[in-house]
């Protein structure tokens, strides 16, 4: 067999072989619509989460469409309460004595003294004018109660040292000459807000009468805790990654420390027995796909939107996703929403959701401003089926060219 002949024969034979590789590739590329698990994939494509929007009823899972509708219903969902509608109050709480405290009572007595004695101060020339009893410090037991010479059980409990000093004064007045009375509390043990969290040094800030407010209680225990850093060194902790919990009673709300700190309004009064705790806020939502890169992205104590979001991993890939392809995957909220079937949970009792997102659709961009990113959520960008098509392409022609590469060689026979 000559050289020529063998050629025309390779060739024929390349020609035929990639025939029907075309051929079989453009029957499974028509099958590709429906399933694509044959084809390397960073994760399902757009056709594969319509099947899914299609049938929820099958996997229990919630597709929803991002809308102006639904962006507003989850972020009124997600509103906080501001400390200012809920804790707030502008009265300064005026302090109270109550059990834990000590007290210390000091009475004076005009000369001549008739009921207490004591050191006496003089005026020049030897003239005794008044005398002082200081009475040793005492604590306020679980009855509210101290004890003062003359005077008996006094109840404190629940008054101020003013209301005391008078008590007092009026129980001593038959007995003793003018008596004049000083209450001073030496240890508030019972009127204070305890301070706790990532704070420099957790404490317990005795409250006065001046009214001490949310971040002077935050100052007071020496403000963020710090973190380590780099190289052993020690970093400031984000202002922009803490919120500040108060706990009130049975209320207990947060907000982020960045919203304190630029609304005076959230600069509550605090009261005696508040909690004020400082949380350090890891949030965080994981990007795949078709994006510009695929990896976890840190977001402050405040939040941020779905806009926010991708411009942080840079958008999506021009050349390999589908713009009408993004999605959110989720685990919700039950009274999130209304959903139009009912949903699986899972045992934490949390709905699973994906949130599909059309870039292609110009009003989108502007739901994205408001539509809210979570904790932990995942974004998947999907690839568009021209990619898709590419790696088909790709395959068939890495069969294709051995088959020429021997033909090109057999020419050199």
């Amino acid at each position: 067999m000559s050289k020529a002949n063998f050629a025309t024969r390779l060739t024929a034979g390349g020609t035929a072989l990639a025939g029907v590789l075309l051929l079989s590739g453009c029957t499974a590329f028509s099958g590709w619509v429906s399933s694509t698990s044959w084809l390397p994939s960073s994760g399902p494509n757009r056709a594969l989460m319509q099947e899914l929007q299609d049938n929820p009823v099958n996997s229990g899972i919630q597709v929803v469409d991002v809308t102006d509708e639904v962006s507003r219903k989850l972020l009124a969902g997600q509103k906080k309460n501001l400390f200012s509608d809920t804790l707030g109050t502008e009265t300064t709480p005026s302090y109270a004595i109550g059990p834990g405290d000590v007290l210390e009572v000091s009475i004076w007595e005009a000369p001549p003294a008739t009921l207490f004695s004591g050191a006496g101060s003089a005026a020049p020339g030897g003239i005794a004018t008044t005398r002082v009893t200081t009475f040793p410090e005492q604590m306020v037991g679980q009855l509210g109660a101290i004890n003062i010479p003359f005077a008996g059980q006094v109840r404190v409990a629940g008054h101020t040292p003013q209301q005391v000093e008078a008590d007092i004064t009026q129980r001593l007045s038959s007995k003793a000459n003018q008596p004049q009375v000083l209450v001073r509390v030496t240890h508030n043990n019972s009127s204070a807000v305890t301070v706790i969290g990532d704070v420099t040094s957790s404490l317990r800030m005795p409250l006065t009468a001046r009214g001490e407010r949310l971040l002077d209680a935050l100052a007071a225990a020496g403000g963020l805790r710090q973190l380590g850093g780099t190289g052993g060194g020690q970093v400031s902790q984000s202002v922009n990654r803490t919120a500040l919990q108060v706990t009130r009673g049975d209320q207990l709300h947060t907000l982020p420390l960045s919203t304190v700190i630029q609304d005076p309004k959230q600069n509550i009064l605090l009261q005696p027995g508040d909690v004020v705790t400082a949380l350090f806020q890891s949030l965080s939502f994981t990007v795949l796909g078709a994006a510009s890169k695929n990896e976890e992205i840190s977001f402050e104590a405040q939040g941020i939107s779905l806009a926010q979001a991708l411009a942080r991993v840079g958008g999506l890939q021009d050349s390999r996703s589908d713009a009408s392809g993004l999605y959110i995957f989720r685990l919700e909220d039950p009274h999130a929403l209304a959903w139009k079937t009912p949903p699986a949970k899972t045992p934490e009792g949390k709905v699973p959701v994906v949130y599909r997102v059309n870039l292609k659709d110009p009003a989108t961009f502007f739901v994205a401003q408001t539509f809210p990113i979570q904790n932990k959520d995942v974004l998947y960008a999907a690839n568009a089926s021209g990619a898709e098509l590419q790696k088909f392409l790709n395959l068939v022609m890495s069969a294709v060219y051995p088959a020429l590469s021997l033909i090109n060689a057999s020419r050199g026979f």
